[in-house]
Formats: C-alpha cells, sequence, structure tokens
C-alpha cells in the first residue's frame, strides 16, 4: 500500500501519488494501473476464426494438426516386379594394403608403438563377403498451426480473396529427392486482423515488477526511509525507488504486438520433407562388431529406383531377400498413413571385410580391415609405447 511507504504518516493516497509524480521525470507517462499485466497469455476460446479446410483447428490451440494424405495421393504396390541382382566379386585385400592400413590405425593411437606393425609377418588373410542392404523412402507430411506476427501495415491476404486451397494442395518448392528438408507456408487467403490479445490492443502491459506503479519498495530501508536511525541515502528518505525494469513508467511495451496494437493471425503450413532409412548387414562374424560397418562405404554393385520398389529377388543372400522384403512393407505401412510417400530407392553393397592373421615375435595375432576406407578394427596389439 502506498500509506505504508510514505514518510508522512498524514499524506493522502492521493497527495502521496502526487509526491510521487513530483519525483518522477517529466518524459515519465502518467500511470494506468487497468492495463494487462505483462507474461504469457494464452488465446481465449473461439478468438480465432474458422477457416474453410482447416475447421479442425480450435480457437487458441497451436498445437500443430497433421494431415494424412488423401487417397489419391497413396502409392499402391503393383505385383510380380522384384528387382533382380547381379552377381559379383569378393573384394580382395593385399598385404601391403593390410600393412599400410595397420600403421595408418596405429599412427592415431598414441600409447601404441609402430614397430610391430612395420616387422610383423603375414600367415593368411581371409576375405567375406559382406553385403549391406540399404532401403531410402524419401516422404513428405504436411502440418499446421495458428501463428500471429504485428501488423504493421503490410498486405493481409484474407477470405475476401478466395477460400484457402485444402493443406495438400498448396503449392511448395519441392527439394532434391532423399534429402531432409523442413519449409513453412503461409496457408493463402487464412490470415485477419485482430486487437492483440495479450494486451486487449493497447501496445503496452502493466509492469509485474512494480504492479503499474512505477516504484518499487527500498531494499536498503525496506520502505521506511531510514538505516541505522539516519535517513536512506539509496531513496533518499523516500522508502522507494523508481522500479528499474520498465524505468519508473508502470508499463513495457506489449511483446507479442511490440506496440503495434493489432495482430495478423493466419495459418501456417509446415511441410517436412524426409529421408526414412532401413540398413540391414547379415550378422554372421561374432568376431567382428556390426556397428563398426556404419562410419564406413562399400562398393554399391545395385540401385533400385522407383515411385515404389519391390523386394529383391533371386539374390544369393537369402537374408538380404527376406530383409528386403519385410523393410519394404513395413515402410508401405508405416509412412503412407501418416506422410505422402514420394519415391524409394534400394541398393545393395558389398563392403570389403578381410581378417588378416600374423605374428610378431613369436606370438600370434589378427586384426580386421573394413570399408572402402581400410579402417582397422583389434582387440589385442603387440606392443604399447611406454608411458613416461
Amino acid at each position: 500500500m502506498w500509506s505504508s511507504w510514505c514518510i508522512e504518516d498524514h499524506c493522502t493516497t492521493q497527495q502521496h501519488f502526487e509526491c510521487v509524480m513530483d519525483d518522477k521525470d517529466e518524459d515519465i507517462d502518467s500511470f494506468d494501473l487497468s492495463l494487462p499485466e505483462e507474461g504469457s497469455f494464452a488465446l481465449p476460446p473461439g478468438w480465432l476464426d474458422n477457416v474453410t479446410g482447416y475447421e479442425e483447428h480450435k480457437g487458441g490451440d497451436c498445437t500443430d494438426q497433421i494431415y494424412p494424405p488423401p487417397p489419391d495421393f497413396v502409392p499402391q504396390p503393383e505385383n510380380n516386379k522384384n528387382a533382380l541382382v547381379p552377381n559379383t566379386m569378393v573384394p580382395t585385400v593385399s598385404e601391403d594394403v593390410a600393412r599400410d592400413a595397420l600403421l595408418q590405425f596405429v599412427g592415431k593411437k598414441w600409447t601404441y608403438s609402430s614397430k610391430p606393425a612395420k616387422n610383423l609377418i603375414f600367415k593368411d588373410l581371409n576375405p567375406f563377403t559382406v553385403y549391406r542392404y540399404r532401403l531410402e523412402t524419401f516422404t513428405e507430411s504436411r502440418s499446421s498451426a495458428w501463428e500471429s506476427e504485428p501488423h504493421t501495415g503490410q498486405f493481409v491476404d484474407g477470405p475476401q480473396n478466395g477460400v484457402s486451397p485444402p493443406p495438400w494442395h498448396v503449392q511448395v518448392s519441392y527439394p532434391p529427392k532423399f534429402t531432409d528438408v523442413v519449409q513453412k507456408v503461409r496457408v493463402p487467403h487464412s490470415s485477419f486482423i485482430k486487437p492483440c490479445h495479450r494486451c486487449h490492443g493497447n501496445g503496452r502491459v502493466r509492469c509485474t515488477n512494480c504492479h503499474g506503479q512505477g516504484l518499487t519498495r527500498c531494499l536498503f530501508c525496506h520502505g521506511s526511509g531510514h538505516s541505522r536511525n539516519r535517513r536512506c541515502t539509496n531513496c533518499h528518505g523516500r522508502g522507494r525507488k523508481r522500479c528499474v525494469s520498465c524505468h519508473g513508467k508502470g508499463f513495457k511495451v506489449c511483446l507479442t504486438c511490440y506496440g503495434h496494437r493489432n495482430l495478423v493471425h493466419f495459418i501456417q503450413l509446415t511441410v517436412t520433407w524426409k529421408n526414412q532409412v532401413f540398413e540391414f548387414i547379415p550378422d554372421r562374424l561374432p568376431e567382428f562388431p556390426l556397428h563398426k560397418f556404419e562410419k564406413v562405404s562399400g562398393e554399391v554393385f545395385f540401385v533400385d529406383e522407383n515411385l515404389l520398389v519391390y523386394p529383391v529377388e533371386g539374390f544369393p543372400d537369402q537374408d538380404i531377400c527376406e530383409a528386403s522384403k519385410g523393410a519394404i512393407q513395413n515402410h508401405l505401412l508405416k509412412y503412407s498413413a501418416i506422410s505422402r510417400i514420394l519415391q524409394q530407392r534400394q541398393t545393395i553393397e558389398l563392403v570389403p571385410l578381410t581378417h588378416v592373421f600374423y605374428a610378431y615375435n613369436g606370438k600370434d595375432y589378427n586384426y580386421f580391415v573394413f570399408g572402402r576406407e581400410n579402417k582397422v578394427h583389434t582387440t589385442k596389439y603387440p606392443a604399447s609405447c611406454s608411458i613416461l
């Protein structure tokens, strides 16, 4: 209460208010305690207009509305169009390549000595046939939500210009296939102007720090005007100080409309293109961890791309055929219900993998060379550098 801060007990509220105003600078506006307080404020129910084709958006609900594609946009698989895969040769690694790969590996391990890699004796190089199957499904999904921006005199494309197109008929610029892109588009003819719901069209809101009074209690004297039986030097005996949050004005510019009083509400369509990827490598070598293959490339010898691809058939590795069949069926069921399938691509790579056996100082060791990058994986190395 103002009376509790007043230095003179007999000062009335109005007199105190006038004292306060005398203490304020000339550029400070008068207090307006009728302004709404600053802070978050949700849209009231029914505040937003209905837009044809987007009726499921309720006033005040800013949650994205996801739209499944219409039936005409959902591709249908055909029968008897299985993909045939050519035969391939298993890549081999020479002793020189195997040694160079180990030297590069050791060079990145500062506790390893390069001496064993330079002087090892090869005993056997055992290549393996490793196939990696990959299915890519390029999808497009669409969702929308109400958005707003301050009205600063810009053109407003409202329903007077026509009916808003349905979500899946809004024109967008398509990105390259099999890339992840998000594009936001304003739905045509969905815009309209309304007073800012946060500040009630005033352009400003009441400061919560001083509750619109422009002054706050002095923290040094706790509003008494005196500290240690002396006049408070921090507030000059007034017991109050100018609010640092609003600079004594009692209000702030509304951060929703930025002082422009009106907002343009519109429906924003979010179009998301995503490359959904499935990968499979048969696990037939327990000594080698499969996750190592994630960081290397292989030789692509089979590529099949279409609106919808069909399961691989007649490939020597039956596990690849089964993985292809299951992945294609899963992608079709999973993604066609919530997005539009634009294109599919399946590939098979031959990933080089060689198990190298060697001897050093009369003991046997081994390591793996894998990928086109000739990466090395080993669980045991003959010698380490001494650490002082």
